[in-house]
């Protein structure tokens, strides 16, 4: 891990990554203590999980650049168990969260993420982008859910747009400095020099504490008290994994690089238990605190690693400085970034691509949007697997033929498995066939235990009438099992490929 350390601090800019983590401190501010008062939790017990997982994945974890912390889709698991179990009950179930996803990481469960279609992948991102547009316009109201005066509407309005044409335009006259930081440190000038009236960090909560200590979760050691925390902590490790290895896959993509989604995995767990038992409230990957970060000029872990420790000054030392930060400076960073996110090439690949994966990619982001990230990635890959199942079982095909000694010969073409069947067994016509047949699998392979059954009917059907069934080109798992078939199957085995059945 040091080896590790020292090649991430060999190549990199030093001043893109300390500005860069500054810029992503700033930003996890009013989200973290956002996402606290939604799980019904203190502000600073959103501050230390978003410090505590930012520092220790930025170690530890297996993508450099990306930030962690609390997130509204945990946050929104967790606020049925505070408010019927209390606090001391969320605390014991981060811990078990991290113990599983520590497991997840341990057996290498983390390349299932290679199993998400990219239709998916391009859904997720934008729902997640439309998700962080609409969670802004939350401050533009006020604690008793209406809209802010007139007034403070139109100079929130103008510091927005002022934030946002910094961002854009910036970076095409000098790259020396980060735009996001500049923007930031400019509007929150402006607004305390000409004391303009408008809502800041402070208005929201006080981020003012100290450093978190250790803490034990008082709950009873009782199987009561496993039954009530396990749920909450598999449905949150899963929630926290899906978003982590998916914000991953996007970084990946937009650094040109590979991240390490086990380790990563196991990063995230480690994070999760340390700071169940250090007050915080558990967390995972950030998608738009790493972009953030990634268009700031954070590649390495230095910038992680910065993010946490000055959210940490912050908390301890200059909590009334940033506390002054105007909120409208990061709406508008947030909205650069649900831009930046957005995957706006969807639109022109939509009528280009299989209306099936159209709808899919469709479908996640709306699921985004009405459910949460975990139910809308999950349903998309059930739909996919079933599109890409139907797709493959229509294709299964059979070249027929008559050879010069009376035997027909069925050369089948496309995988057989579960969904294939029915129409491989429709291919087949014995009671016209002559007295032997031939099924030849060159071309084919048997990819379940449906499609051996699916073998074994049809040369029973055959056999009932009293003809025989060669059977060539099989792998050695069907051989086998048809070994104890009827006697009038036979098997060919001369040129059989090397291959097993896919059972795994």
């Amino acid at each position: 891990m040091i080896l590790d350390i020292r090649t991430s601090l060999g190549n990199i800019n030093y001043k893109n990554e300390i500005l860069s983590g500054i810029t992503v401190a700033i930003a996890l501010v009013p989200e973290s203590v956002a996402f606290a008062l939604v799980a019904g939790v203190p502000p600073l017990v959103g501050l230390y999980a978003a410090f505590l997982v930012s520092l220790i994945t930025s170690i530890f974890g297996g993508r450099p650049g990306m930030i962690s912390g609390a997130t509204g889709a945990l946050a929104v698991v967790m606020v049925s168990l505070v408010a019927n179990h209390g606090i001391e009950y969320l605390f014991a179930t981060v811990v078990l969260m991290g113990l599983i996803q520590v497991a997840f990481g341990v057996f290498r469960l983390g390349k299932f993420i290679r199993l998400v279609p990219h239709p998916v992948i391009f859904g997720f991102v934008n729902g997640l982008a439309i998700v962080i547009f609409l969670a802004q316009f939350g401050q533009f109201k006020s604690a008793d859910g209406l809209w802010l005066p007139q007034g403070q509407l139109v100079v929130m309005v103008a510091l927005i747009a002022l934030t946002m044409a910094i961002i854009y335009f910036l970076p095409k006259l000098t790259k020396m400095l980060p735009s996001s930081l500049v923007a930031i440190v400019a509007v929150s000038v402006l607004v305390i020099f000409f004391d303009l009236d408008t809502r800041s960090v402070g208005d929201i909560a006080s981020i003012k504490g100290g450093f978190p200590s250790f803490h034990l979760p008082s709950i009873p050691l009782s199987f009561e008290s496993l039954k009530i925390i396990f749920p909450y902590a598999l449905i949150l490790a899963g929630i926290g994994l899906i978003e982590s290895l998916l914000t991953l896959t996007l970084i990946d993509e937009l650094t040109e690089t590979r991240g390490r989604g086990n380790k990563e995995c196991v990063a995230q767990g480690a994070a999760n238990i340390v700071t169940g038992f250090f007050g915080g409230m558990g967390g995972c990957a950030m998608i738009g605190q790493s972009i953030i970060n990634i268009s700031s000029g954070g590649r390495a872990r230095l910038s992680g690693i910065v993010a946490s420790l000055s959210l940490l000054s912050f908390i301890l030392f200059t909590s009334s400085l940033i506390e002054r930060v105007p909120i409208a400076a990061l709406i508008g960073l947030m909205f650069m970034v649900s831009i930046g996110t957005f995957e706006w090439t969807s639109f022109r690949i939509l009528n280009k691509i299989p209306k099936s994966d159209a709808f899919v990619m469709v479908m996640v982001t709306v699921m985004t949007l009405i459910f949460d990230l975990a139910i809308a990635v999950l349903a998309g890959i059930v739909l996919s697997t079933l599109v890409f199942a139907w797709d493959n079982a229509i294709r299964i095909r059979a070249r027929k033929r008559i050879d010069e000694e009376g035997i027909k010969h069925y050369e089948i073409f496309g995988p057989l498995f579960f969904a294939s069947t029915a129409v491989f067994q429709d291919k087949f016509t014995p009671k016209d066939d002559p007295d032997t047949v031939i099924i030849d699998f060159k071309e084919s392979r048997i990819a379940d235990h449906s499609g051996i059954d699916a073998v074994q009917k049809v040369s029973e059907r055959y056999s009932k009438l009293g003809k025989k069934v060669i059977l060539r080109h099989l792998s050695a798992d069907c051989i086998q099992l048809l070994h104890n078939a009827r006697s009038m199957i036979e098997v060919n085995v001369c040129e059989d490929p090397r291959y097993k059945v896919a059972i795994d």
